[in-house]
């Protein structure tokens, strides 16, 4: 068969019978129901915690697993009599493609891309735990190994259905120098993504800020990283950012509560300093958690209308710094309300 015969040998597929294949779909739909009702019953039988928890997604990978590859079998054994799963319908290189070496193909992907994830979710863990790897390293060597299993088996398939890799790469370079100057941001972001992984100056699980918004890290992908914060949701934010921009790693540094006051100029300073601290002492002993310091109030700045001052007190976490800042806000403004102290207009910064 010559290569410009291309497709001629899939003129056999009009022999196939659109009753068999009707039949082979109604015993797969048949299969799913099974599956579907044995973790039904798992669920309504089974009412433990911890079977639900540990055990339950377990079984219901391993049921995913047998559904998937039991169904791939079970469609070359149901077929394996025709002569289209067979038949060759293009040569190249010397290998003849046929449905069957597709299958094998996509069979070697798949089952790459599962027994990584299956590796990564349940085998890593105990040996990170084992060699005292934190979660950041674990995360990253995850991530390197998921990236070059699926490399490797790309490329095995795709030498299985007798594509030249070498041919294939000058195609996605020659590609590559056509739409480089489209996709320089999301080359950019993919080896950011590379450096952030091996460099690793934050990592899953720290808290960081991002324009004023601390949140913590969940996933970090190759294009980019995923944060979640309290309030704001998730947030999506370019590898490329990290690398270019002054980020604020908030795991290891204390969390403080601030808030910034600017009064007229002429004031007392010594009086509104005493003011602010009774103010945050006064908010500080109604609330629970807040570790026992002393709250810091500092006069700031001069400006040319204006005295600023910064009331800062430690806390334990996000959640507890925003509802801090806004109860000394609040006793603040009552205080220098019964004083008769004059907020600063805004009238420079």
């Amino acid at each position: 068969m010559k290569n410009n015969e291309l497709f001629e040998g899939i003129i056999f597929l009009k022999d196939l019978s659109l009753v068999e294949f009707f039949m082979f779909f109604v015993y797969v739909a048949l299969i799913l129901i099974v599956k579907f009702l044995i973790l039904f019953l798992l669920r309504k039988v089974i009412a433990s915690t911890d079977f639900k928890r540990r055990v339950y997604p377990v079984i219901e990978d391993v049921l995913n697993w047998l559904l998937l590859y039991g169904g791939i079998l079970f469609f070359l054994f149901y077929f394996s009599k025709e002569q289209w799963l067979t038949s060759a319908f293009y040569e190249t290189e010397g290998v003849e493609i046929s449905v069957l070496l597709i299958i094998v193909a996509v069979l070697i992907v798949t089952f790459a891309s599962r027994v990584t994830k299956a590796l990564n979710r349940y085998v890593m863990p105990f040996v990170y735990e084992q060699f005292n790897i934190d979660m950041g390293m674990g995360y990253t060597i995850n991530r390197l190994l998921y990236y070059v299993v699926m490399f490797l088996a790309l490329a095995i398939s795709f030498t299985t259905v007798g594509l030249d890799l070498t041919a294939l790469g000058f195609v996605f370079s020659v590609l590559g120098i056509g739409i480089g100057f489209g996709v320089r941001n999301i080359a950019a972001n993919f080896v950011s993504g590379i450096i952030i992984l091996f460099e690793r100056p934050m990592e899953v699980g720290e808290m960081v800020e991002i324009d004023g918004k601390i949140g913590r890290i969940t996933k970090i992908k190759l294009r980019s990283t995923v944060i979640e914060t309290l309030k704001e949701g998730t947030l999506v934010v370019p590898n490329q950012y990290f690398i270019e921009q002054i980020v604020k790693n908030r795991s290891s540094a204390q969390l403080y509560a601030r808030v910034v006051v600017s009064v007229e100029y002429g004031s007392d300073t010594k009086k509104i300093e005493q003011l602010l601290k009774d103010a945050a002492l006064k908010t500080i002993n109604l609330m629970k958690g807040i570790p026992e310091k002393e709250p810091d109030v500092r006069f700031i700045n001069f400006r040319n209308s204006a005295l600023d001052f910064q009331v800062e007190v430690q806390v334990a976490d996000v959640e507890m710094k925003e509802r801090l800042e806004s109860r000394i806000r609040h006793a603040i403004a009552e205080d220098f309300v019964h004083n008769d102290v004059k907020m600063a207009q805004a009238l420079d910064e």
